[in-house]
């Protein structure tokens, strides 16, 4: 039998606020426990909750970022249930009345090689503001468990979509999308090691053609882009096989073991009625009035869904490229300032759209390699837009081949310096101009043919290798610096 896998994610962003969704407690990661709790935090008789404004802002932002209606009242509810490092014995969180609703996140991906680029709309159903529990600590209590309450009221963002998703490649995709844009909306620090961003998957599998969906299992708290994968292949491996073997899948939360890449079970999975849900007494009704909401719109910088378009629609790049290239807002910065300075290096002598095509290649590849080899952000990046792009008009206008090209922006990387002329300083002081004067490669050609009989027999005899084992070695006679495309040229012509 095929099966048809369908997935939805609820993601926990965490807002990027000083103090806390109710309190006025810091938020700020690594203090010793227990030392940013507060009275309303740790719930003592008495405290009354006061909501964050800065909180709420971040959710607008949100919600009109990604096409999304914003509630103009909204409610906050009491969501019940009983766990050690839950002070109140509820959660304050939203239910029936979110602050977002709707709206959508575009991604791309690329499955494999066969079936190349692929693109989703993926729909939010809606995103609630709510507050965090605490955390248990399980090490260094002689056999017990402590509580630190340090998160306890935090302010999140819980996003929860469709279930529009298809594969656990897929699943990536949106969540990376939706971190760069978090990120990129200033909302969310993005660190998924301390817990900023993390995801619940909500998998199950039907047969393909069937309209139902499946029962559905809920993997908890996956905090890293690989772990949210592993799990999910995991989680619909186990599913078809306990189905095919006769079995049914029971509706259940999951958690995911990195260290034996399998998911395990945790609890019965709660409905809605079970966490008997009210309105929070202590809270009055969220009211956005239009005015706040306009303010926060005209402050939103351009967006990636409008520079996606703007990269497709101008340079003429594919959805994959644009998709890449806007995943985060300093990517984005980075390459629009490559074309523009390559722009003006070239003197409106090359193809636009060609410029593009070479810039965005070599920020989505050798520069990306090497800001993760040396694990840094492209905003500390030691090779400024400028100097990519005169590395780029070098190559364009023949002065340097793409293989030397690699070299010069090893060298610096390795070695920089101030002045966009960096690539043309390197190129100069090591001798690395490409070789295109025909009639030297002309006869460097000949050399190479009168020394090879061998392999110019074999290329007459139709083997193609034998062509470029020549073009090998007249390159190496060259020191890599004759223009490759000339090379050709002329090998066929003597040979043809």
């Amino acid at each position: 039998m095929q099966w048809e896998i369908v997935i939805g994610l609820e993601t926990h962003v965490q807002l990027d606020t000083r103090s806390k969704i109710f309190s006025g407690a810091s938020t700020a990661f690594g203090a010793e426990p227990n030392t940013q709790a507060c009275a309303i935090d740790l719930a003592l008789p008495g405290v009354l909750p006061v909501a964050n404004r800065a909180a709420v802002e971040c959710a607008i932002r949100f919600g009109l970022a990604v096409g999304a209606s914003i509630a103009p009242r909204s409610v906050f509810a009491r969501k019940n249930y009983f766990y050690p490092d839950l002070p109140k014995g509820y959660q304050i969180s939203q239910y029936e009345i979110p602050v977002v609703a709707g709206g959508g996140i575009a991604i791309a991906w690329t499955a494999d090689e066969r079936s190349g680029e692929q693109e989703r709309f993926v729909r939010l159903t809606r995103a609630h503001l709510e507050e965090d529990a605490g955390k248990s600590l399980h090490e260094d209590f002689h056999g017990m468990s402590g509580i630190d309450l340090n998160r306890a009221g935090t302010p999140l963002l819980e996003v929860v979509t469709e279930p529009d998703m298809r594969s656990a490649k897929e699943a990536v995709a949106y969540a990376k999308s939706l971190h760069g844009l978090v990120v990129w909306l200033g909302i969310c620090d993005g660190n998924m090691q301390e817990g900023s961003f993390r995801c619940d998957a909500n998998v199950s599998v039907r047969p393909l053609g069937q309209a139902g969906y499946g029962t559905r299992c809920e993997i908890k708290n996956l905090n890293s882009f690989r772990f949210l994968e592993r799990a999910i292949d995991f989680e619909v491996r186990r599913q078809i096989e306990l189905i095919e073997d006769g079995g049914r899948v029971v509706q259940e939360t999951r958690l995911y073991d990195p260290d034996r890449d399998e998911t395990r079970s945790m609890r019965s999975k709660e409905e809605a009625h079970d966490y008997r849900y009210f309105p929070d007494p202590d809270l009055p009704q969220l009211v956005i009035e239009p005015d706040w909401i306009e303010r926060v719109r005209a402050a939103l910088p351009e967006l990636p869904a409008d520079i996606r378009r703007r990269f497709i629609e101008v340079h003429g790049l594919s959805g994959y490229d644009a998709t890449t290239l806007t995943a985060s807002r300093d990517t984005a910065r980075y390459f629009d300032a490559v074309v523009a300075a390559l722009a003006a290096a070239a003197g409106g002598k090359a193809e636009p759209a060609a410029q593009a095509k070479a810039a965005a290649n070599w920020v989505m590849v050798d520069l990306a390699a090497a800001l993760n080899r040396d694990g840094i952000e492209i905003d500390a990046c030691p090779v400024s837009p400028g100097q990519l792009a005169r590395l780029l008009a070098r190559i364009q206008d023949g002065t340097i081949s793409g293989k030397i090209a690699r070299d010069v922006f090893a060298a610096m990387w390795a070695e920089p310096a101030d002045g966009d002329d960096l690539a043309d300083r390197i190129i100069e002081s090591r001798g690395l101009k490409q070789i295109s004067d025909a009639g030297a490669i002309e006869k460097i050609v000949d050399e190479v043919l009168a020394a090879n009989p061998k392999s110019v027999e074999e290329f007459r005899a139709g083997k193609e290798k034998a062509f470029n084992a020549l073009v090998g070695q007249v390159m190496k006679a060259t020191r890599g610096k004759a223009n490759p495309q000339q090379v050709n040229e002329l090998l066929r012509r003597r040979l043809g």
